[in-house]
């Protein structure tokens, strides 16, 4: 079975797909509306536009983030979330993107990515900035945290997550065309996720439209896992909403 028809298949329990690109990233290759409208053809029903932050090579200028403003709330029948994906710069857990953009955002991404900036080497210190983002109050969701470029002490993360309400993700991408050694990292935030009460988010991290929703290898581990859907925060619009209000975000106009 292709990685497209699990996605596909996968979209009866996951209804939203938080971390999608467009071409403004630098290196994936479709349009908002080109997402869209794979999307709805999968039975998506919510996108987060999560382009990379400015400190990526090829990377949008930090006023692409600003105009989101102008993005549609709604596309094809498909809602849309403006968003990012933040590039973490340092171990105090400074970020790429300036707060004034980030409060225009439904919806905050950051992780860790290769020639952005943080040359972090050892578990302390990226451990360190992984919690000082955790606990900075302007990121929501925390990507690919599984990386083994960047290892960290998981116990330590989860538990902050779990604290300050920050998802962790589990990003099914890491299991197919990058980040390839993800898998035995992602089981023990899972492990501990479900020990600890911390909440997860399921992400395609698509490039392409044809991925968007796909999220097959990530739903095994976590059926393998014995992880409750109940605290999967993306499996419908409805708690994607909550979460947001959990945040202390302001509701969405949906029009």
């Amino acid at each position: 079975m292709s990685e497209t028809s699990r996605g596909a298949s996968s979209t009866l329990r996951i209804k939203t797909d938080l971390h999608v690109h467009t071409v403004a990233s630098g290196h994936a290759f479709s349009t908002v509306r080109e997402i869209c409208a794979g999307a709805s053809a999968r039975g998506i029903e919510m996108v987060g536009i999560t382009d990379h932050g400015p400190s990526m090579p090829g990377g949008p200028h930090i006023y692409y983030f600003a105009n989101m403003v102008v993005l549609p709330r709604v596309l094809g029948g498909v809602k849309v979330l403006r968003s990012a994906e933040c590039n973490i710069l340092d171990t105090s857990g400074k970020l790429d993107i300036h707060e004034r953009a980030l409060d225009v955002l439904d919806i905050v991404h950051a992780g860790f990515h290769p020639f952005t900036g943080y040359e972090g080497a050892s578990v302390e210190e990226n451990t360190r900035a992984i919690v000082s983002v955790i606990t900075s109050g302007m990121v929501d969701i925390v990507v690919h945290p599984g990386n083994p470029l960047y290892p960290l002490d998981y116990g330590t993360v989860v538990e902050a997550a779990a604290s300050n309400n920050v998802l962790l993700e589990v990003n099914n991408s890491s299991f197919t065309v990058v980040r390839k050694g993800s898998r035995d990292n992602c089981a023990v935030i899972v492990k501990e996720a479900r020990a600890r009460g911390a909440r997860l988010c399921v992400g395609s991290d698509a490039h392409d439209a044809t991925l968007v929703g796909a999220f097959g290898r990530a739903l095994e581990l976590l059926d393998e896992m014995d992880f409750d859907d109940g605290n999967i925060v993306n499996r419908d619009t409805a708690s994607v909403l909550d979460f947001r209000k959990s945040r202390g975000k302001k509701d969405i106009p949906f029009e």
